[in-house]
């Protein structure tokens, strides 16, 4: 796998150095002194991918669209254990926030998804286009040894094109269901189902171009999350939430709390100004969705016509 980290300034190589650094220390530290099969649980790999990898990468952060590309890092780990976000990844994930939005020290997001190995190389087994890209084009920040991932097996037309309409199927609608639901609670005055059910559709709606487009989805319910994956494939995703002011942010943050505290708190609550604010960048999102799925879908239905 590639190594070569020359097409990135100098500062930011440093602050890739600065992550990885985060990433072993605090894996270290929740992986305690373990025993028996647990001992030999260690980190295989870590790769970066996305526009840092590929030299595409976005730096506009004082524009009206406010948007940094972030640093996109796959983690290998060798047990699937070891890939529970919360029990291992949750303080790493904690440090590295800090850094970047308190300290300043990291001034490039950082995202990271874990999995192991096997889960790597079934993904590339099964032609699917997200494994395939880190393949093609991931850099290897560290690898305790010099295995390669397995060869990819692309999908034949026919079959990429009846698994995203599957997907865009199955999770647009669900999209368009919670929305509904949305209203109704709404409507009827039952509040945290409403703000619950408006986060749905926002989710359903980056798991679907997600799904449609690499046939992969973190099944995260981490809004911010799947916003930062989701935004990789298109620009045009960026604008469903303007970021130039902390009010406007905010209020996308306070909808990704949705999921936990319109459930699970007393003193959630949302403005009759956040809900429209907050349904219409939803709308928004679904409007700008729905068109890259469609042009997607007519992309790999056009491609059906050059099967031999």
């Amino acid at each position: 796998m590639n190594t070569d980290l020359d097409h990135l300034p100098a500062n930011k190589r440093r602050e890739l150095d600065r992550v990885i650094q985060i990433l072993f220390e605090e894996f270290d530290d929740a992986h305690g002194n373990p025993t028996g099969a647990r001992k030999l649980g260690r980190i295989l790999k870590i790769i970066l991918y996305g526009s840092y990898a590929t030299g595409r990468w976005v730096h506009e952060p004082h524009t009206e669209r406010g948007y940094r590309s972030d640093f996109d890092l796959l983690i290998i780990v060798n047990q699937k254990e070891l890939t529970d976000r919360l029990e291992y990844w949750d303080k790493a994930e904690e440090r590295i926030n800090i850094e970047t939005m308190i300290l300043n020290r990291l001034r490039t997001p950082v995202n990271f998804i874990i999995h192991t190995l096997q889960e790597v190389n079934d993904g590339l087994a099964h032609g699917r286009y997200f494994f395939m890209d880190i393949a093609r084009d991931g850099i290897a920040l560290y690898q305790a040894d010099d295995s390669e991932l397995h060869k990819p097996k692309p999908k034949t037309p026919q079959q990429a094109y009846d698994m995203a309409k599957g997907y865009y199927d199955q999770w647009f609608g669900l999209a368009v269901s919670s929305r509904m639901t949305y209203q109704f609670c709404h409507k009827n005055k039952q509040f945290p189902d409403a703000a619950y059910n408006l986060q749905q559709a926002a989710e359903r709606l980056y798991y679907c171009i997600l799904l449609v487009f690499t046939f992969y989805t973190p099944y995260s319910h981490n809004l911010k999350f799947l916003r930062q994956q989701a935004e990789r494939l298109s620009p045009r995703l960026v604008e469903a939430w303007p970021r130039d002011t902390r009010k406007l942010e905010a209020r996308f943050l306070k909808l990704k709390d949705a999921y936990v505290k319109a459930r699970h708190s007393d003193h959630f609550r949302m403005t009759e100004e956040e809900f429209a604010y907050l349904s219409e960048r939803v709308e928004i999102l679904g409007t700008i969705v729905n068109e890259l799925c469609q042009e997607k879908l007519a992309e790999l239905q056009a491609g059906l016509g050059t099967q031999p």
